[in-house]
């Protein structure tokens, strides 16, 4: 991969090595801290107990905090498709920003910039699928609502980091809102299920914060928890690409 990386490692990792054919996941994260020098910091504090592979700050420069063969603790509980605690199947790449309570940031144009090159040398190492390049609010919706409603996620299936619909804005405008019977909002959930979300069957709030988090990744213009004839089209159409 072209461009300078940064090393500054952080000692929150697990000892042993893991097969090459392991790494299956892409999870991209954000920091959530006021300050970047205060989250680097706690990466690599050993007794902080988290840090990621990478690190990308503001300015765009490329931190490597755990070689990509070790486990890097960023991922904690979570489940996506048949997998569970997705750290020992994953790279874990931690964005700096702000985060939803410190003032939400857009992600800089150089940032942006260098995930896309680091994605692309990880992707292509490790032959991930685009269909398991993921947030951590879709790994653990129930903690988590990184890297958020900013992240460009359209942006970035253009470079085939992420999978994206090709739906017509104008014909799901149409349909948001509409509410959904019994049967569809059981095919919505259907459909989560096959895109890889775990769908939790009883509890209220948790079938909420997992809309929301779907929302916050496919329709941005509306997280409200709800889901609605637009959602149900895009996660159909997702399915179909998972």
């Amino acid at each position: 991969m072209s461009g300078k990386i940064i090393i500054n490692y952080s000692p929150n990792f697990s000892s042993n090595t893991r097969n090459p054919k392991n790494i299956k996941f892409l999870i991209f994260h954000y920091t959530g801290m006021k300050s970047e020098k205060n989250a680097i910091n706690k990466l690599i504090d050993e007794k902080s107990k988290v840090s990621s592979h990478y690190f990308i700050k503001r300015n765009g420069e490329i931190i490597l905090m755990v070689p990509d063969l070790y486990i890097a603790w960023h991922a904690g509980v979570s489940k996506w498709k048949k997998f569970s605690s997705l750290n020992k199947h994953s790279v874990g790449v931690e964005i700096s920003n702000r985060g939803h309570g410190n003032g939400y940031q857009q992600f800089s144009k150089k940032q942006i910039q260098s995930l896309i090159r680091l994605s692309k040398s990880i992707i292509k190492k490790y032959k991930v699928k685009k269909c398991n390049i993921l947030g951590h609010s879709d790994i653990a919706y129930n903690r988590k609502k990184d890297p958020g409603e900013k992240f460009p996620w359209k942006f970035f299936s253009r470079y085939k980091i992420g999978i994206w619909h090709n739906l017509k804005k104008n014909t799901l405008i149409k349909q948001r809102r509409v509410k959904l019977n019994n049967n569809e909002n059981k095919k919505f959930l259907k459909k989560l299920s096959k895109i890889g979300y775990f769908v939790e069957k009883k509890s209220i709030l948790k079938r909420k914060n997992l809309i929301i988090a779907f929302q916050r990744r496919f329709r941005s213009e509306l997280i409200n928890g709800k889901s609605d004839r637009e959602c149900l089209i895009i996660a159909n159409k997702l399915s179909k690409l998972s």
